[in-house]
This record gives C-alpha cells, sequence and structure tokens, in this order.
C-alpha cells in the first residue's frame, strides 16, 4: 500500500496532497500555521470541473478562534456551505442537508431528525452495537490478518446506521462504496474511472438517494421504529420532511456517521501500535480507561479536517481583519493540537483528563448530533477488540485519504493472533 513520504508538498493545507505526507510533518506545519495565526491561503484549481476557481481562504487554527466562530453563527454563516468549493445551493444541501444551513432552518430540520437520537433510540441501538461488533471479530478472528479499515473500522458505524435508518444490511456494500466515493471523490482510488470529481459525486449521491426514497416509501404510513419510519410519519411543529429533504439527511449521515467514527477507530489503532504503554493502559482496566481513551482517540483523529463559515459582515479575528463575504475554515486537527488547550498535545494519553477537544465541531449549533453514539461505538469496538484479538497491531503505515476536508485513512494492514 502506497505512503507518500519523500516528494515535497506545499504548506498549503488545502491541497489533497498537504495530507498524503507523513503525519508528523503535517502536525510540524499545521504549528506553524497556527503560531503565524488567522493566515490566507489560495484554492486548489476548481475551472477544470467546470466551477470558478475561489478568491482564496482563511485557515483558522488557533482553538480559541474556532470556538468563538462556532459560537456567533450568526456572525459565520454555513448556508454557503461545508467545504471551501464554491457550489450550486441545491448542490449544497442535497450533499450537506442541515449542515449547510443557518437558523431558524437549521433548528427546524434538527428537531425533527433528533428524534432519532434521542435516549430511548439509543438505548435501543446499544444492543445493535455490541451484536454488530461482535460479528466484525468473528469475520476475521480466524485470519490472524486484515485490512483494519475494510474489514473492522468501516463495517460497524455503517451496519449500525443503516439499522437505524431501516436500510436492508443487504445494501451495506453498495452503501459503503457509494459513500467512499462521496467524500473521497478528490482520491484517484474511489474516484470511478474516466469521471471527473463532479460526475462521480453526483452518480454517488443519486444512487444514495434513490435506495433511500424507495426504504422511505415503503415505510409510509407504518408504525416502525427505526427512525425513516418516525421522519416518515411525524411532524414537529407542523411541519413534516419531504422525500428529499429525507434522502439528502441520509445521505448526510451515511457519511458522516460513516467515514468520521471509521477514521475514529483507524487511527486509534495506529497511535495505539505506536504507543504500546497507552494500549496496555487501556487493555489492562478496559471499563475503567474507555471514556477517556476514546476522547483521547477522537481528539488526536480529528476525522473531519476542517469546516468551512461565510463571513456575513466585515470583523476581525485574531487581530486580522475579516471581510464580508470571506471564506474561513476551521481547521479542527490543528485546534486539538493547540499548546494553549492541551499539555504535549502531540503526545498520545488515553488518559488524559480534562480533554476538551473539537473532534465533534465546536459549540454552537451545528454540534455533531450523533456524538454520543459514535463514542458509543468507538468505545464498544476496542473492548471487543482487547477481548477478543488482544495482540491486534497495525503492520504498516496507514494508506492516507488525499483529502483536505476528510483526515482519513483508506487502508490499514493489521495483524493479530488467529483465534
Amino acid at each position: 500500500m502506497p505512503h507518500v513520504t519523500e516528494k515535497h508538498y506545499d504548506a498549503n493545507p488545502f491541497y489533497g496532497s498537504f495530507w498524503l505526507q507523513d503525519p508528523e510533518i503535517v502536525d510540524q506545519q499545521l504549528a506553524e500555521i497556527r503560531a503565524g495565526g488567522p493566515t490566507f491561503f489560495s484554492e486548489p484549481e476548481t475551472e477544470s470541473i467546470g466551477i470558478p476557481n475561489g478568491p482564496g481562504v482563511w485557515a483558522i487554527t488557533s482553538y480559541d478562534h474556532i470556538v468563538e466562530m462556532s459560537r456567533t453563527p450568526d456572525v459565520y454563516s454555513s448556508a454557503a456551505g461545508i467545504t471551501i468549493t464554491d457550489l450550486p445551493q441545491e448542490f449544497l444541501e442535497f450533499y450537506s442537508s442541515m449542515i449547510a444551513m443557518d437558523d431558524p432552518r437549521h433548528g427546524r430540520l434538527r428537531r425533527l431528525v433528533s428524534l432519532g437520537f434521542n435516549p430511548r433510540m439509543l438505548a435501543k441501538l446499544d444492543s445493535s452495537v455490541r451484536e454488530q461488533a461482535a460479528l466484525i471479530v468473528d469475520d476475521v478472528r480466524e485470519r490472524g490478518e486484515c485490512d483494519f479499515v475494510v474489514d473492522i473500522a468501516a463495517r460497524l458505524p455503517l451496519a449500525i446506521v443503516c439499522d437505524l435508518m431501516g436500510v436492508p444490511r443487504s445494501e451495506l456494500d453498495f452503501v459503503f462504496d457509494q459513500t467512499n466515493i462521496v467524500l473521497g471523490a478528490s482520491d484517484p482510488e474511489y474516484r470511478p474511472d474516466g469521471t471527473d470529481v463532479v460526475t462521480a459525486l453526483l452518480g454517488a449521491g443519486g444512487a444514495l438517494a434513490e435506495l433511500m426514497t424507495n426504504v422511505a416509501e415503503s415505510k409510509k404510513g407504518d408504525d416502525g421504529t427505526d427512525l425513516t419510519s418516525i421522519l416518515v410519519n411525524s411532524e414537529v411543529d407542523g411541519e413534516r420532511l419531504s422525500p428529499s429533504d429525507i434522502a439528502s439527511f441520509f445521505i448526510l449521515l451515511v457519511v458522516a456517521g460513516n467515514e468520521t467514527t471509521r477514521n475514529a477507530m483507524s487511527w486509534g489503532l495506529h497511535y495505539l501500535t505506536r504507543n504500546p504503554d497507552q494500549r496496555e493502559i487501556w487493555q489492562r482496566d478496559i471499563e475503567g480507561v474507555t471514556h477517556t481513551a476514546v476522547e483521547e482517540l477522537v481528539r488526536m483523529a480529528s476525522p473531519v479536517s476542517y469546516m468551512r463559515r461565510t463571513a456575513t459582515i466585515d470583523t476581525t479575528l485574531g487581530g486580522v481583519q475579516i471581510r464580508e463575504g470571506d471564506k474561513l475554515a476551521m481547521f479542527y486537527v490543528a485546534a486539538n493540537r493547540d499548546e494553549a488547550h492541551f499539555a504535549d498535545p502531540l503526545r498520545f494519553d488515553v488518559l488524559r483528563d480534562p480533554n476538551k477537544h473539537l473532534g465533534y465541531g465546536g459549540p454552537g449549533p451545528h454540534f455533531c448530533l450523533g456524538a454520543h453514539l459514535a463514542r458509543r461505538e468507538i468505545g464498544v469496538m476496542f473492548s471487543e477488540l482487547f477481548e477478543r484479538l488482544p495482540d491486534i497491531e497495525a503492520v504498516g503505515p496507514p494508506d492516507l485519504l488525499e483529502s483536505s476536508f476528510i483526515h482519513g485513512i483508506k487502508h490499514l494492514p493489521a495483524r493479530f493472533t488467529p483465534r
């Protein structure tokens, strides 16, 4: 599996090639950017795919600045998109759902979909998380080796999201392939041959929407307990989700819920392998350490590298003049290594406490709705691995995703004693 380390790359975090460097080099360059405060960068070329090239974007890498932005959505808007590419509005809403909206529309949609994340629904999913984690380990335990990303990390969150939405498990492989395209279209491995990024996105998004539309239609008028049944048959403040709303939300959930959690797990095995002392601490007291260990995995992984905001007025941030219409990218992966908030931030510490990381976004209306479920999936999977494949370890460097938006690992070879 290729791992690019030799070639020199520009220190511009908006190019996917920046993230193909050795992770230690990435951390060093992010620290240099953070030390300089808000920094303006050019944008990658987009005219070749029929989208005008953008004027540039501010990289925001300080923890405090990102918290300030997250708490002032009236100044830093989500409605123009969550990535730096300026896409048509209908494209944004189709792929991003409520996270590319501002209040009051964002609030109305979030209230509707939050019906699926109430304590009763999460308690029901808990048994499914344990069952699926055990089945995933069953499938690999006799082999002695696997691709940790494809065979383990990706399978659990995908199965849980499909269970949550009432999507048949027979569709898991199909959903997995389409979500890889949606968030990995900039990476040659995931983009279908002979297609550009936009064509690949449209094809994968359309396929997922068609699947969800069919599932939703089959659940109208029934009394099912999955989230799709609830959304199709419920109203909040007199509002009901349209079929396109439900399809768009499914794309958001299956992409965000799958990609981010699988990358937290994959980076987790990488860090545990490189830090055997921390692994031993966790394995020696699985029940007592899992909570802080999971938070540390998410901090170090920071599966979503950044989220974009757009300034609605002239303002200042970190002493820098920001103009109305300027694009700003909140780099969570950099903020989660901010020396002002994390002692020895590059050290992996499963007992780190407090650990107020931004791995699920900053405080404010867009904090991740599925954070509790994601934490549960990560904790249960590693508990299952420690109990049944206690010597599992990464045996090669991570094969990194060529993306500035997702801090991803495509493949990670792993080895363990067959059982």
